[in-house]
């Protein structure tokens, strides 16, 4: 027991505590991009975590698509058993921040025997993750992600596999080879 109280300051002085934690998507998520993302729109989305480099969607889809760099972002066309869509796509970073405690002990020891802080740019750790967030449209421009659309199913069925295409291309000649 005259150990314990020993024991609690070492765990506290060497752990982190989380500020930000990053969402944890196995696969993909169909929720409001909003709920997801403040700064995203009020539509439901299709989102997934990307592993890959920054661009490489845009990249990946300007050459599936055919865009020649036009719009590649934002309402590009693609049809499902003759119905018209429109797809569109936000990289965002979500961040998990975590607070280290040590680094912070011990510069307060060092500033109270009148030495500068030599931890000061590790008080706090950040680790990107990012997600791309898709969007779909018909042609009335209705929500193609909403639980009540008539072609929701197949929607996420499209973007499942364009999804898997993506994250199986090695390179962004890949899908020009598979048409």
């Amino acid at each position: 027991m005259k150990h314990l109280p020993i024991l609690l300051v070492f765990f506290l002085m060497s752990s982190c505590i989380p500020i930000r934690i990053a969402p944890k998507i196995k696969d993909y998520k169909v929720k409001v991009a909003k709920k997801f993302k403040r700064n995203l729109p009020r539509d439901h989305a299709f989102i997934f975590k990307d592993p890959k480099e920054a661009d490489e969607f845009y990249n990946y889809l300007n050459i599936r698509y055919q865009l020649n760099h036009q719009n590649v972002d934002e309402n590009i066309l693609f049809t499902i058993d003759d119905n018209k869509f429109f797809l569109s796509f936000y990289e965002t970073e979500i961040p998990t921040k975590t607070i280290n405690l040590l680094p912070m002990f011990i510069d307060a020891a060092l500033d109270s025997k009148e030495m500068g802080p030599y931890f000061e740019d590790i008080y706090m750790s950040r680790k990107g993750n990012w997600y791309l967030v898709l969007t779909v449209f018909d042609v009335n421009m209705k929500d193609c992600l909403k639980p009540n659309h008539k072609y929701q199913k197949e929607v996420i069925i499209y973007l499942k596999n364009l999804k898997r295409e993506y994250l199986s291309t090695n390179n962004y000649l890949d899908p020009l080879f598979r048409n």
